[in-house]
């Protein structure tokens, strides 16, 4: 079919508008403050074979990830066993999933009785049970210790809501009407991208709207393709270490081979280390989904990012590594701090060829500080809290400071909200000043919170990368400071590191100073 170019565009940016609807749905009705003000969900369109054609301005590591989740889908619940109405709820990290908290509904698009489109929106539950609340148990010897796992599963139909469904998820969780209304919110956004996707057929044509999809895909293959051509033919290798879990409790080995040929690339991670014995493993899905962020970096071009870019990028990763340990295996924090340790391998293996497109180490941790407070009643209150850092320095510039870097995307939740809602006072907000590496460019500086404990008692997990092994710097530049957890109780200082799992008392004070980025370039002299 002969397609008009500026139809192709204008069904290209409602695909993309219709996500970001998605995504506004979510954050105006979704019960918990994560979802509500830190915006830890994402939104994406399929086509009606799985196929990423659609996307919000959302998290990077949920997107690419989303590329694969469908197609997935698909193999255990054929389309033919879909009907319109349906929506399908699971957090399975088989399904081309990553951790069990981002939870997982999607609805199929139906036109005159055929699925044209996927409606997805993936959040992150604050709790999906498990041995610890908010489901990162940091000792977890596998998923099971972890959270509830949800298989693929009618959660509603034309007929309405599956409460049955719906009562089993809030049995299992810690905060069921939390829950509730996130999931609710969830299946109200997909019914959003439902709508703009008919809209679409409907103006232009479902013939047309489906030709176009699979344009798009091809469009962005011929870009990554031009984009490889034009970097030089050979072998590059990187590496970048998590600060522990290895052999010993060693840092952990995440190391990356890519070898370009022409228009095809390579991203061979074999080298990476073993299973490790915390919550850092990842699954492949979240692997691909971080070297499809880098590989975009690497073009240096502002491409529609779908299903057709990746498709002259080959990705290997081994059985029984920490990037691909078995569907067994404990992964809550391999998410968001094992992904964001590839990017920066990646990063290190070009550094020397595509300087001026990459940003020297920054922030790759979520800096996660988890808060669970008991209600009377036996539910709980959950916070959880990510915390920007320094932003690597680049050729032309410095870092920003108290960002967010690279495959993450969220905002801190605001002090007014903490507390209203939760038995903690804020005592300090700021930058952590001189954080940053130095250079010709210096990196961004961390950001400092304090919080202070007014409950008898709520427990904290720390989920925080960069603690032993600092934002590295490039060309000449020197490493930012590494992150830092302090917990003060009654005057005297306590013992605390980046992954852990305690129970904190009235009074404690918690601290999380985050890292600085990485300078750029050897420093003038004095």
């Amino acid at each position: 079919m002969k397609l008009d170019p500026f139809v192709v565009e204008v069904i290209r940016h409602g695909l993309s508008a219709a996500a970001e609807e998605m995504s506004l749905v979510m954050t105006r009705s979704a019960r918990s403050p994560l979802l509500r003000e830190a915006g830890d969900l994402s939104s994406a369109i399929t086509d009606g074979h799985g196929g990423l054609v659609g996307q919000g301005r959302d998290i990077p590591i949920h997107l690419g990830a989303m590329a694969y989740t469908i197609p997935e889908l698909l193999k255990v619940m054929p389309r033919d066993s879909l009907n319109d109405g349906d929506v399908v709820i699971y957090n399975v990290g088989a399904l081309g999933g990553n951790h069990l908290n981002d939870v997982k509904v999607v609805r199929p698009v139906f036109v005159d009785g055929e699925i044209v489109a996927f409606a997805v929106s993936l959040a992150h539950w604050p709790d999906i049970g498990g041995t610890w609340p908010g489901s990162y148990f940091a000792k977890a010897i596998d998923t099971f210790q972890e959270a509830m796992r949800i298989p693929p599963v009618l959660i509603a139909t034309a007929a309405g809501v599956n409460t049955p469904i719906v009562q089993l998820l809030k049995a299992n969780v810690r905060d069921p009407e939390s829950c509730e209304g996130d999931l609710l919110a969830q299946i109200a956004a997909t019914k959003a991208g439902e709508k703009r996707i008919v809209e679409l057929c409907r103006e232009h044509g479902k013939a047309v709207f489906t030709a176009t999809q699979s344009r798009l895909h091809d469009l962005s293959e011929i870009e990554m393709r031009e984009a490889l051509r034009a970097l030089p033919d050979g072998i590059y290798e990187g590496e970048d270490y998590l600060d522990d879990g290895s052999a010993n409790n060693a840092p952990a080995r995440i190391h990356v081979k890519i070898t370009i040929r022409g228009d095809e690339a390579t991203f061979d991670l074999s080298g990476s280390c073993d299973r490790v014995s915390n919550f850092c493993n990842t699954t492949p899905f979240m692997a691909r989904s971080a070297v499809a962020y880098a590989a975009r970096i690497m073009s240096g071009r502002d491409m529609n990012q779908n299903a057709g870019a990746l498709r002259p990028l080959t990705i290997i990763t081994r059985p029984g590594s920490i990037l691909e340990p078995g569907w067994t295996a404990s992964v809550a924090a391999g998410n968001h701090e094992t992904s964001m340790r590839i990017v920066d391998a990646i990063f290190r293996a070009m550094q020397d060829t595509i300087p001026e497109r990459l940003s020297a180490g920054g922030a790759t941790t979520a800096g996660v500080l988890f808060f669970a407070e008991p209600r009377p009643n036996g539910s709980w209150k959950m916070l959880y809290e990510v915390h920007g850092g320094g932003e690597g320095a680049r050729h032309d510039r410095a870092g920003t400071s108290a960002t967010r870097v690279h495959l993450s995307n969220t905002s801190n939740t605001p002090v007014e909200v903490i507390e209203a809602n939760y038995a903690i006072r804020l005592e300090q907000q700021a930058i952590r000043r001189h954080s940053g590496g130095a250079g010709a460019h210096r990196g961004g500086d961390g950001s400092v919170r304090t919080y202070c404990i007014l409950a008898p008692s709520m427990h904290l997990t720390t989920c925080v990368e960069r603690m032993v092994m600092a934002p590295w710097g490039m060309q000449g530049g020197y490493p930012g400071k590494a992150c830092r957890i302090s917990l003060v109780r009654q005057g005297a200082n306590v013992a605390i590191d980046g992954k852990s799992n305690l129970v904190l008392q009235q009074g404690d004070l918690v601290t999380i100073e985050m890292c600085g980025g990485g300078g750029y370039g050897a420093a003038a002299a004095k």
